[in-house]
């Protein structure tokens, strides 16, 4: 038995926006934003696609879409990629699911509040340690709130570093589904006892795909794997780049063996700058 990886975009949204994923999605939130009290007692999932009230207006599509207890709104957004401008997809997303609440006409008072959910497989904070972080309008000395009505939450992944056995909490467990689920070969035996845990696994069986589920998550999978090499070459490029820059400077002041150790360049590559 083996499960499909939740942190991309295509499982995320069959096991947590499908129509059979309303109880996992209540559990899910209600871990994830309300420290495990049971704040959400039902909820309503919707269309992901966020059509602009103007023309010529960006279109958005996100993961999942709901009005939870309370009519408020919540976006989920799962991002492996760490991709230029993300956070202000983010800011953009959350701004455009709470503008298009209002028709023409409508009075402002309309507006109910918007939390904006976004997973990440990368670090968008890395000065901040908290796996969950929140953000909202305040004022910027005094930090007096000025509205709640959009919200901003951050699940970092690789920030989560607890085993199965340190997942003791809901939210651990629902964390540690996030990242791990794709590795494991059997439900946990704490996470089995969980109904919606126990969904989620359900969903994620990879058993249970058709085959053109599961060619468009190999495609969507090699295309984040791509994607992650490019990243990373383009960083080592970077690197390489700076490397040389350093060395060039240095062949006046040291030795190539000492410029070789302290740039990580071979002393043939040192060589050929002379």
């Amino acid at each position: 038995m083996t499960f499909i990886n939740p942190k991309t975009d295509f499982a995320f949204k069959k096991i947590f926006g499908s129509k059979k994923s309303k109880e996992i999605l209540i559990s899910f939130l209600n871990a994830i934003l309300y420290q495990e009290q049971e704040i959400i007692q039902d909820l309503e999932i919707l269309d992901p696609y966020q059509s602009p009230r103007i023309q010529g207006i960006k279109d958005s599509y996100l993961d999942v879409k709901a009005v939870i207890t309370g009519n408020k709104t919540v976006i989920i957004e799962m991002q492996v990629l760490n991709v230029l401008g993300f956070e202000k997809r983010v800011l953009y997303n959350a701004a455009k699911a709470f503008s298009i609440q209002l028709g023409v006409g409508e009075d402002y008072n309309l507006l109910n509040p918007v939390i904006a959910l976004t997973i990440t497989d990368f670090e968008m904070f890395p000065n901040n340690a908290k796996v969950i972080s929140r953000y909202c309008l305040k004022e910027k000395e005094e930090l007096t709130d000025y509205t709640d009505d959009i919200e901003l939450v951050f699940v970092e992944l690789p920030k989560f570093n607890k085993s199965l056995e340190e997942s003791e909490t809901l939210t651990d467990k629902w964390l540690y589904f996030l990242k791990f689920a794709n590795t494991l070969k059997d439900v946990p035996p704490p996470m089995a006892t969980i109904p919606a845990l126990k969904q989620a696994f359900t969903i994620a069986r990879q058993s249970k795909l058709t085959k053109r589920e599961l060619e468009a998550l190999e495609k969507r999978e090699i295309f984040i794997q791509d994607s992650q090499n490019a990243i990373r070459k383009a960083k080592l490029d970077g690197m390489r780049e700076k490397a040389i820059a350093i060395a060039r400077e240095l062949l006046d002041v040291l030795d190539i063996e000492t410029i070789s150790q302290k740039t990580g360049l071979s002393i043939t590559e040192i060589q050929d700058l002379t």
